[in-house]
Protein backbone atom coordinates (compact mmCIF):
# COMPACT_ATOMS: atom_id res chain seq x y z
CA UNK A 1 0.00 0.00 0.00
CA UNK A 2 2.93 2.36 0.97
CA UNK A 3 4.67 1.73 -2.35
CA UNK A 4 1.19 1.97 -4.25
CA UNK A 5 1.16 5.61 -2.29
CA UNK A 6 4.70 6.45 -3.42
CA UNK A 7 4.11 5.26 -7.02
CA UNK A 8 0.87 7.41 -7.36
CA UNK A 9 2.57 10.29 -6.03
CA UNK A 10 5.25 10.12 -8.60
CA UNK A 11 3.16 10.10 -11.73
CA UNK A 12 0.98 13.48 -9.78
CA UNK A 13 4.36 15.24 -9.23
CA UNK A 14 5.26 14.08 -13.20
CA UNK A 15 1.82 15.28 -14.37
CA UNK A 16 2.02 18.77 -12.36
CA UNK A 17 5.48 19.24 -13.71
CA UNK A 18 4.22 18.59 -17.26
CA UNK A 19 1.16 20.87 -16.50
CA UNK A 20 3.73 23.45 -15.06
CA UNK A 21 5.28 23.73 -18.37
CA UNK A 22 2.75 24.10 -20.91
CA UNK A 23 1.58 26.90 -18.45
CA UNK A 24 5.25 28.32 -19.03
CA UNK A 25 4.83 27.46 -22.43
CA UNK A 26 1.81 29.60 -23.37
CA UNK A 27 2.80 32.33 -21.19
CA UNK A 28 5.47 32.41 -24.14
CA UNK A 29 3.42 32.20 -26.90
CA UNK A 30 1.96 35.85 -27.38
CA UNK A 31 6.02 37.39 -27.52
CA UNK A 32 6.04 34.84 -30.38
CA UNK A 33 2.78 36.29 -31.81
CA UNK A 34 3.81 39.53 -31.30
CA UNK A 35 7.66 38.97 -33.43
CA UNK A 36 5.46 37.31 -35.89
CA UNK A 37 2.86 40.24 -36.53
CA UNK A 38 5.59 42.27 -36.76
CA UNK A 39 7.77 40.41 -39.13
CA UNK A 40 4.21 39.83 -41.19
CA UNK A 41 4.27 44.07 -40.95
CA UNK A 42 7.92 44.38 -42.14
CA UNK A 43 7.46 42.33 -45.24
CA UNK A 44 4.27 44.23 -46.09
CA UNK A 45 6.24 47.07 -46.00
CA UNK A 46 9.13 45.83 -48.10
CA UNK A 47 6.76 44.22 -51.05
CA UNK A 48 5.08 48.15 -50.98
CA UNK A 49 8.22 49.94 -51.54
CA UNK A 50 9.03 46.88 -54.30
CA UNK A 51 6.09 47.84 -56.20
CA UNK A 52 5.78 51.51 -55.61
CA UNK A 53 8.82 52.20 -58.06
CA UNK A 54 6.53 49.68 -60.87
CA UNK A 55 3.52 51.71 -60.13
CA UNK A 56 5.13 54.83 -60.23
CA UNK A 57 6.96 53.85 -63.67
CA UNK A 58 10.26 54.67 -61.74
CA UNK A 59 12.52 51.13 -62.92
CA UNK A 60 15.31 52.02 -64.89
CA UNK A 61 13.88 50.52 -67.68
CA UNK A 62 10.38 51.44 -67.31
CA UNK A 63 11.36 54.66 -69.82
CA UNK A 64 13.51 52.62 -72.04
CA UNK A 65 11.07 52.88 -75.05
CA UNK A 66 10.85 56.73 -74.98
CA UNK A 67 14.47 57.29 -74.28
CA UNK A 68 16.05 55.66 -77.30
CA UNK A 69 18.61 56.73 -79.35
CA UNK A 70 16.54 58.07 -82.34
CA UNK A 71 16.14 61.67 -82.47
CA UNK A 72 13.04 63.17 -81.04
CA UNK A 73 10.64 65.90 -82.77
CA UNK A 74 12.49 69.20 -82.68
CA UNK A 75 15.65 67.52 -81.06
CA UNK A 76 19.23 68.75 -82.50
CA UNK A 77 21.12 65.67 -83.34
CA UNK A 78 24.28 67.46 -82.63
CA UNK A 79 25.05 66.70 -78.53
CA UNK A 80 27.39 69.33 -77.86
CA UNK A 81 24.18 71.74 -78.61
CA UNK A 82 20.89 70.29 -77.32
CA UNK A 83 17.57 71.38 -77.95
CA UNK A 84 15.37 72.68 -80.83
CA UNK A 85 17.25 73.18 -84.04
CA UNK A 86 16.21 76.46 -85.20
CA UNK A 87 14.44 77.01 -88.22
CA UNK A 88 16.65 77.74 -91.56
CA UNK A 89 16.84 81.58 -92.82
CA UNK A 90 14.16 82.84 -95.24
CA UNK A 91 11.76 79.34 -94.02
CA UNK A 92 8.31 80.13 -93.68
CA UNK A 93 5.42 78.00 -92.36
CA UNK A 94 3.41 75.42 -94.48
CA UNK A 95 -0.44 75.60 -94.16
CA UNK A 96 -2.08 72.42 -92.37
CA UNK A 97 -4.63 70.40 -93.31
CA UNK A 98 -7.83 72.23 -94.69
CA UNK A 99 -10.36 71.16 -92.35
CA UNK A 100 -12.95 74.06 -92.82
CA UNK A 101 -13.17 75.18 -96.01
CA UNK A 102 -16.74 74.44 -95.93
CA UNK A 103 -18.30 77.05 -92.89
CA UNK A 104 -20.43 75.56 -91.18
CA UNK A 105 -21.70 76.70 -87.38
CA UNK A 106 -23.34 73.23 -85.93
CA UNK A 107 -25.10 70.38 -87.27
CA UNK A 108 -28.20 71.78 -87.88
CA UNK A 109 -26.16 74.43 -90.37
CA UNK A 110 -24.55 71.29 -91.70
CA UNK A 111 -28.26 69.77 -92.12
CA UNK A 112 -29.03 72.12 -95.29
CA UNK A 113 -25.66 71.74 -96.89
CA UNK A 114 -25.99 70.12 -100.09
CA UNK A 115 -23.43 67.64 -101.14
CA UNK A 116 -21.13 69.54 -103.43
CA UNK A 117 -19.07 66.29 -104.94
CA UNK A 118 -20.73 64.17 -107.38
CA UNK A 119 -21.35 61.09 -106.49
CA UNK A 120 -19.14 59.38 -109.66
CA UNK A 121 -17.21 56.17 -109.29
CA UNK A 122 -14.11 57.96 -108.42
CA UNK A 123 -15.25 59.63 -105.12
CA UNK A 124 -17.44 56.39 -104.16
CA UNK A 125 -14.11 55.00 -104.10
CA UNK A 126 -12.35 56.95 -102.47
CA UNK A 127 -15.19 57.41 -99.72
CA UNK A 128 -14.90 53.42 -99.46
CA UNK A 129 -11.36 53.38 -98.72
CA UNK A 130 -11.91 56.07 -96.14
CA UNK A 131 -14.76 54.64 -94.33
CA UNK A 132 -12.71 51.15 -94.37
CA UNK A 133 -10.04 53.56 -92.13
CA UNK A 134 -12.21 55.67 -89.99
CA UNK A 135 -15.86 53.82 -89.77
CA UNK A 136 -15.13 50.47 -89.89
CA UNK A 137 -14.16 50.04 -86.15
CA UNK A 138 -17.27 51.04 -84.57
CA UNK A 139 -19.75 50.58 -88.22
CA UNK A 140 -18.18 47.52 -88.79
CA UNK A 141 -17.97 46.69 -93.21
CA UNK A 142 -21.63 46.08 -93.57
CA UNK A 143 -22.31 49.27 -91.87
CA UNK A 144 -24.79 47.70 -89.26
CA UNK A 145 -23.02 49.26 -86.56
CA UNK A 146 -21.24 45.38 -85.69
CA UNK A 147 -18.04 46.64 -85.49
CA UNK A 148 -15.62 45.43 -83.32
CA UNK A 149 -15.19 48.36 -81.31
CA UNK A 150 -18.60 49.08 -81.76
CA UNK A 151 -19.16 45.94 -79.95
CA UNK A 152 -17.56 47.12 -76.64
CA UNK A 153 -19.46 50.50 -76.52
CA UNK A 154 -22.69 51.12 -74.24
CA UNK A 155 -24.34 52.75 -77.30
CA UNK A 156 -24.25 50.59 -80.18
CA UNK A 157 -22.97 52.59 -83.38
CA UNK A 158 -26.10 53.59 -85.99
CA UNK A 159 -26.83 51.21 -88.53
CA UNK A 160 -26.46 53.24 -91.87
CA UNK A 161 -27.91 50.63 -94.15
CA UNK A 162 -31.71 50.89 -95.84
CA UNK A 163 -32.27 47.76 -93.01
CA UNK A 164 -31.80 50.20 -90.35
CA UNK A 165 -35.56 49.62 -88.42
CA UNK A 166 -35.61 53.05 -86.73
CA UNK A 167 -35.50 54.84 -89.97
CA UNK A 168 -34.77 54.35 -93.70
CA UNK A 169 -32.41 56.96 -94.04
CA UNK A 170 -34.92 58.88 -96.58
CA UNK A 171 -32.54 61.60 -98.15
CA UNK A 172 -35.67 63.99 -97.17
CA UNK A 173 -35.53 63.37 -93.56
CA UNK A 174 -32.04 62.12 -93.66
CA UNK A 175 -29.93 64.20 -96.16
CA UNK A 176 -26.30 64.31 -96.90
CA UNK A 177 -26.08 66.93 -94.69
CA UNK A 178 -26.72 65.12 -91.61
CA UNK A 179 -24.01 62.73 -92.61
CA UNK A 180 -22.06 65.24 -93.07
CA UNK A 181 -22.53 67.29 -89.91
CA UNK A 182 -22.18 63.70 -87.93
CA UNK A 183 -18.80 63.27 -89.04
CA UNK A 184 -17.78 67.11 -88.60
CA UNK A 185 -19.46 67.46 -85.11
CA UNK A 186 -19.61 63.88 -84.25
CA UNK A 187 -22.23 62.64 -81.94
CA UNK A 188 -23.07 60.48 -78.09
CA UNK A 189 -20.26 57.97 -79.28
CA UNK A 190 -19.17 58.91 -82.17
CA UNK A 191 -15.90 60.76 -82.36
CA UNK A 192 -15.06 64.56 -84.31
CA UNK A 193 -13.68 63.71 -87.56
CA UNK A 194 -13.13 67.48 -89.12
CA UNK A 195 -9.48 67.08 -87.58
CA UNK A 196 -9.00 63.68 -89.46
CA UNK A 197 -10.86 64.25 -92.88
CA UNK A 198 -11.05 67.15 -95.14
CA UNK A 199 -14.55 68.28 -95.99
CA UNK A 200 -14.04 66.77 -99.39
CA UNK A 201 -13.21 63.42 -98.12
CA UNK A 202 -16.28 63.46 -95.45
CA UNK A 203 -18.49 64.14 -98.74
CA UNK A 204 -16.35 61.37 -100.44
CA UNK A 205 -17.53 58.66 -97.09
CA UNK A 206 -21.44 59.92 -97.59
CA UNK A 207 -21.20 59.29 -101.24
CA UNK A 208 -19.94 55.88 -100.16
CA UNK A 209 -22.69 55.14 -97.53
CA UNK A 210 -25.31 56.71 -99.72
CA UNK A 211 -24.06 54.43 -103.16
CA UNK A 212 -22.55 51.32 -101.54
CA UNK A 213 -24.57 50.45 -98.18
CA UNK A 214 -27.81 51.97 -98.48
CA UNK A 215 -28.05 51.69 -102.34
CA UNK A 216 -29.98 54.82 -103.30
CA UNK A 217 -29.46 56.69 -106.53
CA UNK A 218 -26.95 59.60 -106.10
CA UNK A 219 -28.64 63.01 -105.06
CA UNK A 220 -27.38 65.85 -107.63
CA UNK A 221 -24.81 67.52 -106.44
CA UNK A 222 -24.33 71.34 -106.40
CA UNK A 223 -22.42 71.80 -108.65
CA UNK A 224 -24.77 69.18 -111.15
CA UNK A 225 -27.39 71.30 -109.60
CA UNK A 226 -26.17 74.65 -111.28
CA UNK A 227 -25.66 73.23 -114.40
Amino acid sequence: MKKLSLAMMKQLAIRLGYQKAMHSHSAKSPKYGDISRWLTIAKSLVIALLLTPMLAHAWPWSMDMANQISVKPQESVDPANPGMNPFPKRSVPVPGTATSSIEVKDRDAAFKLVNPVPADKKSVDMGGRLFGIYCVPCHGKSGTGDGLVGAKLILQPWNLTSSNDIHPWDSKDYPDGYIFGMMTFGGAVMPIYAIDLSPTERWHVVNYIRTVLQKKAPVASAAQQTK
